[in-house]
């Protein structure tokens, strides 16, 4: 078993040796790594954990030829916190990684860790979706710092948890640069009407909804925003879209939002205040590209679904072409046609449209077709 002998590895650095001509490492041949200057003791100790060997070589064959590793130490520190055996393949397959970091600096990280989990079981859960999260050991003080000025926002222990996985990046930085959107999100969510009482609640919203927004900076937030004012926008509507765009506002560009309701207004043939209504019912329409707008519009156009359709269910342009094609095609298999109707039906989810499909009734769809006919089974 290997103790350790050297400074604490951490992934940056092996991929930096990885990415190393080999001519720089070595002067003895010109080609990569074989199976001979591997490490053997750490092939079989992968081994036997189950790990596909082969999927490590091709992947990332440099944590093989490492001198110093720590597989067994690595697979019970992942028992202790309720891995089984499947899970700890999949771990090391997925991060081989993990077995570079030296025993002592990883039980520091877990406690690290285990201070915004519940319990060590779904801390377990986290380091199976996103292994490399947590066996990122550098910046250490820097994420006890941006833990602890979370807590005092009185966020949520879980969501804390989550922002440190999905957007590790936001944690490894000094916690002034988190402060300092923090306080920028503030001042908009005061700034657009919102309650002082309410902006923790709107805070985990947005978070929950989108871990990146504190990757954004705070002058993307004032562009996008200042450009919707000048297009009418209220202040209401204004929170109102800062939420369900789901933070994504500040990663748009006024010029790309200028393009989308220009599009709208032309395409739809409608006033500017009733653009400003099309943003409101779907926010989407925002962030969409040109291409993609026009593209899902004629898609609709081509099948005889009506401008004013579009105009009054306008959530429909969130759908694929393709996606509206087969929900158009399921429906008219029974007899209910989408271009006399209302395009609601079509719209939202997949579970959405499975429920509204569900509650169509014989008596709802017979008429729009053809009040004689006898309606198909699924079994025709």
């Amino acid at each position: 078993m290997f103790r350790a002998t050297t400074a604490s590895l951490c992934t940056y650095c092996q991929r930096m040796r990885a990415i190393i001509p080999p001519m720089a490492l070595s002067f003895s041949t010109c080609t990569a790594p074989d199976k001979q200057t591997e490490n053997q003791h750490t092939v079989d100790s992968l081994y036997e954990l189950s790990v596909d060997i082969r999927k490590v070589r091709k992947l990332k064959g440099w944590v093989l030829s490492e001198r110093t590793a720590y597989v067994a130490e690595t697979a019970d520190l992942l028992k202790d916190l309720g891995a089984d055996t499947a899970s700890i393949t999949r771990v090391l397959e997925s991060h081989p990684e993990a077995v570079l970091c030296r025993p002592e600096d990883i039980a520091t990280h877990r406690d690290l860790w285990v201070s915004v989990c519940p319990d060590k079981r779904e801390l377990m859960r986290i380091i199976e979706k996103f292994p490399a999260s947590f066996f990122t050991l550098t910046h250490h003080s820097n994420q006890r710092a941006n833990i602890l000025y979370f807590q005092s926002l009185c966020l949520n222990k879980r969501l804390i948890g989550k922002l440190m996985a999905s957007a590790p990046q936001s944690f490894c930085r000094p916690v002034e640069r988190n402060q300092e959107v923090i306080h920028t999100l503030r001042e908009t969510y005061l700034d657009l009407g919102g309650d002082e009482g309410n902006l923790r609640i709107w805070l985990q919203k947005l978070f929950s909804q989108n871990p990146y927004v504190l990757m954004r900076p705070a002058e993307a937030w004032r562009d996008s925003l200042g450009f919707l004012r000048e297009q009418g926008f209220s202040t209401k509507e204004l929170l109102n879209l800062v939420s369900s765009l789901r933070a994504s506002i500040a990663e748009l560009q006024p010029e790309a939002m200028r393009q989308a309701l220009d599009y709208i207004e032309g395409a739809l043939i409608c006033s500017k205040e009733e653009v400003k209504e099309i943003a409101i019912c779907c926010p989407a329409v925002l962030y969409y590209s040109l291409p993609t707008l026009a593209g899902r519009f004629q898609g609709l156009m081509d099948i005889g679904v009506s401008m004013e359709q579009v105009k009054e269910c306008p959530t429909v342009l969130e759908l694929t072409t393709a996606i509206v094609l087969y929900r158009v095609q399921k429906l008219a298999s029974y007899g209910y046609d989408v271009r006399c109707g209302s395009l609601d039906v079509i719209t939202g989810t997949k579970k959405d449209f499975e429920l509204s499909y569900g509650k169509l009734n014989l008596r709802q769809l017979r008429p729009l077709f053809n009040p004689v006919a006898p309606l198909r089974s699924s079994e025709e």
